[in-house]
């Protein structure tokens, strides 16, 4: 016998015994095919024939035309022995997108398209498990991004088929499924064919799903990178779409479930900010748990901030006393002591509000400012400062030397201090009230009460 009837003989006999073993196999209801076909001998014969031919056109890049051959045997198989091996699907599907993108008329295109979701059906039918794990998801996943891609005018079918596979996979879903379910949501949204609703709760759904990706690998890793892409997708897709009460009612419940969460509460917090829903009381919670966990002077000045907004001044104080000492930047500290002083101004509390303003006059001499703060301060003072005609005049001599100061070292202040400089003249005492109480213009002159400081007599003009 020559080698090619050794060969044949071979075939014949493995072929027989594994049509009896398929034929023996499971007899459930979807499994009427034996593995290898009614013909086992040629089913094993094309599954060669395919496998090396694919092998071929894999080598070659799958750019050239060797899919062809490996296509001839693949139906046989497709058609007569749908069971013989998982890669007939895998393997398919790969083929069958690469005709698609060959392919220039819309009649054969769509034929093609038709083939490829059968490919994905008959996958569900012959091969829902992998090692004893259900794997309808995932194909499901396969079959929506592409049927979405090639059919994307037949956005609810898309929507059902990635919604499935999102339902049935949860954390475990590929990250292009994600993609292109979102994408598929909005676009129902956008069509008019579902309420904006579907957008937030859809965004809720797979946010977690991304949250538990980004957890699950190491950071810097390819596949951290890929989930850390995919959520810069999703959120600037969403972006648009949510309103303050939106974002408030997804990461409420958030928040409520992992308070300490630093990436959770960084997340949230810049979420909130973009669509200006600042004055929300999750903001000032997250702010406030933000700030427990990772003490900055930003951290400390934001709730500074809030809580002037929210007339607590007190609070704003404290806080504003912590962001002094927790910034290392000039400027910085500056800005915290300036609005430190600013706080103290507002509660009258003069004395500490110019300690402070000095503070930050330390950092910044040039903040014009910060002088004509500390001359409003005197000049609110006048009345309380004196007694009589005189004393209760004194304090705008004082209040006018910061305007001047405050011009002299910045510019960008004059118009203001200018306009102070002329409506507080005004109250200066008069020239026989100087003279009554002994005094020349010019004399040198200590004004008391809290700001004991030395100014010169001048008379109202």
């Amino acid at each position: 016998m020559n080698r090619n009837g050794l060969i044949f003989g071979l075939f014949v006999v493995i072929g027989s015994l594994l049509l009896s073993m398929g034929s023996n196999a499971q007899t459930g209801e979807k499994e009427i095919i034996p593995k290898y076909g009614e013909d086992s001998v040629k089913a094993i014969r094309k599954l060669s024939l395919y496998q090396e031919f694919y092998d071929q056109w894999k080598d070659q890049n799958y750019k050239t035309n060797t899919v062809y051959d490996a296509l001839n045997s693949w139906r046989y198989l497709f058609d007569k022995a749908p069971r013989i091996t998982e890669n007939l699907y895998i393997h398919g599907a790969k083929m069958y997108r690469n005709l698609i993108r060959r392919a220039e008329d819309k009649e054969r295109k769509d034929a093609l398209i038709d083939t490829l979701m059968m490919i994905y059906d008959k996958r569900l039918t012959y091969f829902p498990t992998s090692n004893g794990k259900s794997q309808e998801g995932k194909i499901l996943g396969y079959k929506g991004v592409d049927f979405y891609r090639y059919h994307p005018e037949n956005v609810d079918k898309a929507y059902n088929i990635l919604k499935e596979s999102v339902d049935k996979r949860g954390v475990d879903t590929q990250s292009a499924v994600i993609v292109y379910y979102f994408r598929t949501a909005i676009k129902r949204v956008e069509k008019g064919n579902a309420d904006k609703k579907l957008i937030v709760d859809t965004y809720d759904q797979i946010s977690r799903i991304i949250d538990k990706n980004l957890e699950k690998y190491k950071e810097g890793s390819r596949y951290y990178n890929r989930w850390e892409t995919v959520k810069g997708n999703i959120e600037s897709s969403f972006e648009p779409w949510a309103t303050c009460e939106d974002l408030i009612s997804i990461y409420q419940k958030k928040f409520e479930k992992e308070p300490e969460n630093p990436d959770l509460l960084n997340k949230t917090a810049n979420l909130l900010d973009k669509k200006d829903c600042d004055d929300s009381e999750l903001y000032f919670q997250v702010k406030t748990n933000l700030y427990k966990v990772d003490s900055t002077g930003d951290h400390a000045l934001d709730l500074a901030k809030m809580n002037i907004e929210k007339e607590k001044y007190d609070k704003a104080a404290a806080y504003l006393r912590e962001a002094a000492n927790l910034y290392e930047g000039d400027v910085n500290k500056a800005d915290a002591y300036k609005l430190l002083a600013r706080v103290n101004m507002f509660k009258e509390n003069y004395p500490t509000a110019r300690k402070n303003a000095y503070k930050a006059l330390k950092y910044i001499p040039k903040d014009g400012e910060l002088y004509i703060m500390i001359g409003d301060m005197y000049a609110a003072s006048a009345k309380q400062c004196g007694s009589n005609d005189l004393t209760s005049k004194v304090a705008y001599w004082a209040a006018v030397d910061k305007y001047k100061k405050a011009k002299q070292v910045d510019g960008t202040v004059a118009d203001d201090a200018n306009k102070r400089i002329r409506d507080y003249k005004k109250h200066f005492p008069k020239k026989e009230t100087i003279f009554f109480h002994d005094l020349n213009q010019g004399d040198k002159y200590e004004v008391e009460c809290w700001i004991n400081e030395t100014t010169t007599v001048r008379a109202s003009e």
